[in-house]
């Protein structure tokens, strides 16, 4: 009997999701679909896109890709000139169309349409009291929570609306919000989350990412600063700082593994951080061997920067299949390692007889990079050294980050030699915190969040256990 099994159980972190806005361009739907498409590395669970036409709220979203869920005819359904989407994979929630972004919903203020990357730390406590206080909830998203203080809010104007329901969140958010007549986008004071701001002939558009720009010939403005929060209307662009300023802290992990190589995220070149981070682990953790050879694609950027530090070639020592889909129907008889053969072969002409530099982003519970080190010496590899362009991943993530639990994460139960022992490597070494940070352009280590490696959390997450276990995948 045949069963599907899902290619995406990488052990990878994912990030939860992308967001596109639009205001003042035709075709708003087409643009925000171009922008999702840019963006689909983001979230590959569901999709979604609302418009306006200056009247009323059309919303089309679904489970799946973006190519999957939008046709000619369903985008043929969103007139518009003002328009905001969403790419989801879920951090908190599950994964069913109810949890599918946009969220909109209509109340005494009109409709009006949210999407969120990130994760609000206490959702579990914040939704006990709205329920205990009359609400009623259609999900079982953290994003849900921020649209009922919303509706209640008795203040007049709609930013002040939304100030004042953020002003009672804790977390990482970057937000893009749609009424009939404004596009709203808002930054936690922390900057967790990126959030760019772009031109294109006289509107604007909003985005996790400059890649999204890129690919519509949008003009990038700026990034949206921490704490900031924007509204376009037909008065223009307006600028509020609202809430009271907190030490920035971007994830770092936007530049070691989630943004796209060739977007600028916290003011820079994601693919020249992934560089610098293989220099440097270069310098700290030299190998004897033949040549370095990455795993596609999260480990291209580190080793090609590996390989130009010692001077070793770099090659494809691994393929890797990008037309695979979500699932795919398992063969009957059982084949070993078929999860990550499907998208992964080994290029024995390559390997064989060779002492290689096998340089990944990191490792998290340790069971595929046993699978890549395995298929690796099949290939004829005579030595496999393991290097890790990120330091151990020691505890979850609670902004925004798909982590699995600090008892399933391999390196907050072994050491280094013990893991070296489980993959099956020659030799393992990971970048240091300093080292990444330095890549990362930040050498004093002011600005970016490092709490999965060092279990500093700027954010109390003290309900964040209570808030997962409510909202268990």
């Amino acid at each position: 009997m045949t069963t599907e099994f899902s290619i995406f159980e990488d052990d990878h972190f994912h990030d939860h999701c992308g967001l596109f806005g639009v205001w003042g361009v035709p075709d708003a739907a087409r643009l925000t679909y171009l922008g999702l498409y840019a963006m689909q590395h983001r979230g590959q669970e569901s999709a979604g896109i609302v418009t306006s036409d200056g009247q009323r709220l059309r919303l089309e979203k679904g489970m799946g890709l973006v190519n999957d869920v939008f046709d000619e005819s369903r985008l043929d359904a969103l007139p518009g000139d003002r328009a905001m989407g969403h790419v989801r994979y879920s951090t908190a929630g599950d994964t069913v169309a109810a949890n599918a972004q946009p969220i909109v919903i209509d109340c005494h203020r009109g409709p009006i349409a949210l999407g969120h990357n990130g994760n609000i730390v206490h959702a579990a406590l914040l939704r006990h009291e709205l329920e205990a206080a009359g609400s009623i909830f259609q999900s079982t998203s953290d994003t849900e929570v921020i649209l009922h203080l919303y509706a209640r809010s008795h203040r007049e104007r709609l930013e002040d609306a939304i100030a004042a329901s953020l002003s009672k969140v804790m977390g990482a958010f970057s937000l893009v919000f749609l009424t009939p007549d404004s596009l709203v986008a808002a930054r936690d004071p922390w900057g967790f989350r990126p959030l760019v701001l772009g031109r294109l002939g006289e509107g604007y558009i909003v985005a996790s990412e400059t890649c999204a720009l890129d690919l519509i010939d949008a003009t990038l403005v700026r990034e949206l600063e921490p704490g900031e929060l924007v509204v376009v209307d037909r008065d223009g662009l307006r600028s509020f700082h609202p809430f009271p300023p907190e030490p920035v802290r971007q994830c770092v992990f936007e530049h070691v593994y989630f943004a796209r190589p060739d977007s600028l995220v916290f003011g820079r070149n994601v693919l020249d951080s992934r560089l610098a981070m293989g220099r440097q682990l270069a310098r700290e953790a030299p190998a004897g061997a033949d040549i370095v050879v990455p795993v596609p694609d999260s480990g291209m950027g580190a080793a090609l920067g590996f390989a130009e530090e010692s001077g070793l070639p770099f090659r494809w020592g691994l393929i890797r299949n990008h037309y695979v889909g979500r699932t795919f129907i398992e063969p009957r008889q059982h084949i070993r390692s078929f999860g990550v053969k499907v998208k992964l072969n080994p290029v024995k002409s390559v390997l064989d007889g060779k002492r290689v530099v096998l340089v990944d982003d990191s490792i998290v519970r340790g069971t595929t990079s046993r699978k890549i080190v395995g298929m690796v010496r099949e290939g004829g590899a005579r030595e496999v050294h393991l290097r890790i362009s990120s330091p151990p991943t020691m505890g979850p993530c609670y902004y925004g980050i798909d982590t699995p639990t600090r008892e399933e994460l391999i390196a907050s139960n072994h050491s280094v030699e013990e893991i070296r022992e489980w993959v099956g490597a020659d030799s393992l070494a990971y970048l240091s915190q300093e080292g990444l940070l330095t890549a990362a352009g930040d050498p004093t280590g002011r600005r970016h969040c490092t709490a999965c490696f060092s279990g500093r959390y700027p954010v109390a997450v003290s309900a964040a256990d209570a808030q997962l276990a409510l909202f268990a995948k």
